[in-house]
């Protein structure tokens, strides 16, 4: 059953929550380490944001700066994970579509509809659910390991959404399904978890999409789920060498309906010197004890108006002293760091509740900026300590958009469901430099940026985009 949570009051409707948090992934590879890689999503700070990658295009097409391009199985939302000289993808195996029979002629001035998913899209994928490892310099595939079996689009993903993360030694992943494999760099699996076995069925309305994050040893993963069972969501930690478990706790809510399903990441934040896992959803926003999971604060106002479909798809964001957290495009809310106990009121620094919130694509900040986009494509910048208004909604003219921005080399990349990316100049004025298309197909992946490479996986292909890349 669900276990109602009956502390804080709700904020006022006009407070727009944006969670945005000071994300510190610490595996157990040095700082300098993750930096020169791209470890799990969103990068080596798990916010957005990188400061190693260098002397990136601006510019590109299928033909400009285009290093290499790889096909893949299938399409996935699950983004390209880069570590020294390889590249790990999820992804379903190769779609075998079965011959079928010749449509009807359309009636004559019947209108053509696009389909629900986007481009190039006619099914889930295959049914094997693959970890695939590819050769960084030339995008070769190096090997691959059926983890699980068993795949369906679920809404708008399939059954691979999840992004692997990596310490340099092993990598982890997860499947939609609930199973979480820990393979070597030469492909040797060394353990498997199936939580659907271990603790029950997962109940989200459109499958499970959260990636895990790998913190000092110990392999977090949450389960936020309400609509399709009574059961509590929790939060549990694996070892991350050998797959036992070190704690699994509750995490309670007294959302109703839809609401208590996250589709979201989990971010670390470093306050006082100690580490925490921030994680959102359900109506709230909570920090827990790395060591044991226990939870040590806990932020309202997400969803004021107690409606029942405030699912919540867009992750917290973490940096330097702020978490800022979204929730269905409003209202987004950012708190200091550093509270206990209920901090819903004591430690919002501010909310936004007009339009540009995002519901899908994960906002970004510098410290200094904070970068929101919505599923429309356009951006929206503010003030990062205040939440004032600097610019926005700025159209960037590429569409619907699922990815979520990266800040890299000074400009704000954004990626469109149909593989159109805007780089648009950092700072307090809105430049568009570039809109950059490659082969328009369906598009949920937020790229990868490595030293000088961009890695950016569309409905078909993997590209490796570079100033060295073809011309």
């Amino acid at each position: 059953m669900k276990h109602p949570y009956p502390g804080p009051s709700f904020v006022s409707f006009l407070a727009v929550p944006s969670v945005a948090f000071v994300v510190l992934l610490a595996a157990t590879a040095t700082p300098a380490a993750l930096a020169a890689n791209w470890p799990s999503w969103r990068g080596p700070n798990g916010d957005g944001t990188t400061t190693t990658a260098k002397d990136l295009p601006v510019t590109w097409s299928t033909t400009q700066n285009i290093k290499w391009k790889q096909e893949l199985p299938a399409w996935s939302g699950s983004s390209p994970m880069v570590w020294g000289e390889r590249i790990f993808l999820n992804s379903p195996s190769k779609e075998q579509v079965q011959a079928a029979a010749p449509a009807p002629a359309p009636a004559p001035g019947a209108r053509k509809r696009p389909g629900p998913r986007g481009p190039a899209v006619s099914g889930p994928g295959g049914q094997e659910i693959l970890l695939l490892c590819l050769s960084r310099e030339t995008g070769k595939e190096l090997w691959r390991r059926q983890y699980d079996q068993g795949n369906q689009i679920q809404m708008k993903h399939n059954t691979s959404s999840p992004t692997p993360v990596s310490d340099g030694t092993n990598v982890w992943v997860v499947s939609g399904n609930g199973v979480i494999a820990c393979f070597d760099f030469a492909g040797n699996e060394k353990w498997k978890f199936d939580l659907v076995k271990k603790f029950g069925k997962i109940g989200t309305n459109f499958g499970y999409g959260s990636s895990p994050l790998l913190l000092d040893g110990k392999l977090i993963v949450q389960v936020l789920h309400g609509m399709k069972t009574d059961e509590p969501s929790y939060i549990f930690a694996l070892d991350a060498a050998k797959g036992g478990l070190r704690w699994r706790v509750e995490r309670p809510t007294d959302a109703e309906r839809e609401t208590p399903d996250a589709y979201t990441t989990p971010s670390v934040l470093l306050t006082g010197g100690q580490k925490q896992v921030v994680i959102s959803g359900g109506g709230y926003v909570t920090g827990h004890d790395p060591q044991t999971g226990a939870e040590l604060w806990r932020g309202g106002g997400l969803n004021p108006r107690n409606e029942g479909n405030y699912r919540v798809i867009s992750s917290a964001v973490v940096h330097d002293g702020m978490v800022y957290v979204p929730s269905r495009q409003a209202p987004l809310l950012a708190f200091k760091a550093g509270g206990k106990g209920d901090v819903t009121q004591s430690h919002l620094a501010w909310s936004w509740t007009a339009r540009g919130g995002p519901d899908v694509p994960t906002p970004m900040s510098d410290g200094k900026y904070f970068y929101m986009v919505e599923d429309s494509g356009s951006i929206t910048c503010l003030d990062a300590k205040t939440g004032k208004l600097i610019y926005g909604p700025q159209d960037t003219g590429i569409g619907r958009t699922s990815s979520s921005p990266i800040l890299a080399d000074g400009k704000i990349h954004v990626t469109s469901e149909t593989a159109e990316t805007a780089v648009i100049q950092a700072g307090p004025e809105f430049k568009l430099l570039a809109k950059n298309s490659l082969d328009g197909t369906y598009t949920l992946c937020t790229p990868a940026f490595a030293d000088r490479e961009i890695f950016l996986r569309t409905g078909t292909h993997l590209y490796c985009i570079s100033n060295s890349g073809a011309k």
